[in-house]
């Protein structure tokens, strides 16, 4: 008999789930909650060898994944070169992988507007609730469904991300709009401003369709600015006055907020910095959070991806993350899944540990970095930022 697995959730994590059970021979229907095809805004993703040998292993099309960066620069605050690493990596984008593995659902197969709430099993199967009213059973349910997962709630209530203090902003500029120093001295590296109080990484990035010519990329803006809880309230608070509890659609943040980023890049970015966002599409930001599931799996239910644990963002895990948690779960599937989470519980936290960790260090009150100059940091943070392991 042929088995049947639900996924919650249509985004990176939720297509690598189907793909890596589809290849163990299930068949496999994927819920996405929003009725439109998702996309990521062109938001940078840095690649690792588990990553490509993942991609590989469901049988994806890495023709043209990404722009290759050869190493890493660290920059003080007049633009001035501190270190150079040599780590030759891939980076790519959020639409690049989404659209690889969304080719891999057979049609037919993925279901945009449904969103899964809630579920029920018993010793035949288990059956998923959508909000509409409407059930459907199968052998397997994948919860993939984010940060902010309903099968989560119900599975581990007293798991809640928590706010670490500080946001991410994001931007985007494209490459032939940027001055000629920048292009030469900051697009082609992956780019390190990393005083005490704040942090910047950028790297470049194909250009909308995937586009990989010179001079038709993008350079990925990544910039962790604090942001207390009372002034975090404001930033999610939009021109209506209405308050966004957990994050803000990027159209609805103020004028008055972006005046003040831009105010507050002035006085502490270096001036390269300074001039791509300036050239930026408008730029965004997100709250940072992060979770740690104990247990992956109740019954025939599995959590999978930002839905288990999130990472802080520093150590580039989040999609490499739920690809092995796809790979794990497709080869523990057909029976006791205690295996999956045995798996990969510690590897999650493994993660989770190192991203608070990376973060942490961006706050250290050192005066030594307040110019860039503590060395020793430094390396560390060049060496640990976005890498699979350390």
């Amino acid at each position: 008999m042929v088995r049947h697995a639900i996924i919650a959730g249509g985004s990176i994590g939720g297509l690598f789930a189907a793909a890596a059970l589809l290849r163990a021979g299930w068949t496999v229907d994927v819920f996405e909650r929003t009725a439109v095809e998702l996309s990521g805004r062109g938001a940078g993703i840095v690649t690792h060898d588990t990553l490509i040998a993942a991609l590989r292993s469901v049988g994806a099309d890495l023709t043209d994944l990404g722009v290759q960066v050869q190493e890493r620069t660290a920059f003080d605050k007049a633009g001035h070169q501190l270190a150079v690493l040599p780590y030759p990596q891939i980076v790519t984008s959020w639409d690049r992988v989404h659209s690889i593995l969304r080719a891999l659902i057979p049609a037919g197969h993925y279901h945009l507007g449904r969103s899964i709430n809630q579920y029920t099993q018993d010793s035949g199967g288990v059956t998923a609730h959508f909000t509409d009213g409407q059930t459907l059973r199968a052998d397997l349910l994948v919860g993939a469904d984010g940060f902010r997962s309903a099968l989560r709630e119900q599975m581990l209530p007293d798991v809640v991300p928590q706010y670490a203090g500080y946001v991410v902003w994001r931007a985007l500029v494209h490459e032939k709009d940027l001055p000629p120093a920048v292009h030469r001295d900051i697009f082609p590296t992956f780019a390190f401003f990393a005083p005490s109080g704040t942090q910047i990484i950028g790297y470049p990035i194909a250009g909308p369709g995937n586009d990989l010519l010179p001079g038709n990329r993008r350079y990925n803006f990544v910039w962790y600015a604090p942001a207390p809880a009372d002034i975090l309230r404001d930033m999610l608070t939009d021109a209506t006055g209405q308050h966004h509890p957990i994050s803000i659609p990027p159209p609805l943040v103020r004028d008055q907020v972006l005046d003040k980023m831009q105010a507050n890049a002035r006085a502490i970015l270096p001036p390269a910095f300074v001039s791509i966002l300036d050239r930026s599409e408008r730029p965004f930001f997100t709250p940072i959070y992060d979770h740690h599931a104990p247990v992956m799996h109740d019954g025939r239910v599995v959590l999978l991806g930002d839905a288990a644990c999130v990472a802080r963002p520093h150590v580039g895990m989040g999609v490499t993350k739920a690809a092995e948690d796809a790979l794990a779960l497709a080869a523990c599937a057909d029976g006791d899944l205690s295996a999956y989470s045995a798996v990969r519980v510690p590897a999650s936290q493994n993660a989770w540990l190192r991203a608070r960790k990376l973060g942490s260090w961006i706050f250290e009150d050192d005066p030594r970095n307040a110019s860039g100059a503590n060395q020793a940091r430094l390396a560390d943070i060049m060496r640990l930022t976005a890498v699979a392991d350390d």
